[in-house]
């Protein structure tokens, strides 16, 4: 027996895999064994540099954030700073795994900010639009 440690999705498993030899016959897949082992503290990671400022600096104070609610891209804005919208209304479209998005406004209120552009390549969480 062989003991192997392997992470997965964070988790790290003890496993014992069993060489078996068998002369003329196909090989059977191994028995895998697995119990969780408590993973070790992780190091202390590195101040990180400081980053470029994001476009969510833009956002004005006490604004509604419409956020990416998954990465992609940006194929259309609809919206220009200083509109009015109503709640429902579409602001932009946004592509993810070869499917439009369509990105509506939380509530009723006037377009503070639009912080993405046709194009820009968005992260989950990154700021799209704010409402005030």
């Amino acid at each position: 027996m062989k003991k192997f440690l392997i992470k997965v999705n964070g988790n790290q498993y003890e496993v014992e895999v069993e060489e078996v030899k068998v002369e003329g016959a196909a090989q059977p897949a191994p028995e895998v064994k697995a119990a969780p082992v408590a993973a070790p503290a992780p190091a202390a990671a590195p101040a990180p540099k400081a980053a470029a400022p994001k476009a969510e600096a833009a956002v004005p104070a006490g604004a509604a954030k419409v956020t990416a609610p998954m990465p992609g891209t940006i194929l259309k804005v609809n919206v220009n700073t200083g509109d009015t919208v109503k709640k429902g209304q579409v602001l932009l479209i946004l592509e993810a795994m070869k499917m439009e998005n369509e990105i509506v406004a939380p509530a009723d209120g006037k377009v503070a900010s639009v912080n993405v552009a046709k194009g820009s390549s968005v992260s989950v969480g990154d700021v799209l639009v704010s409402l005030a």
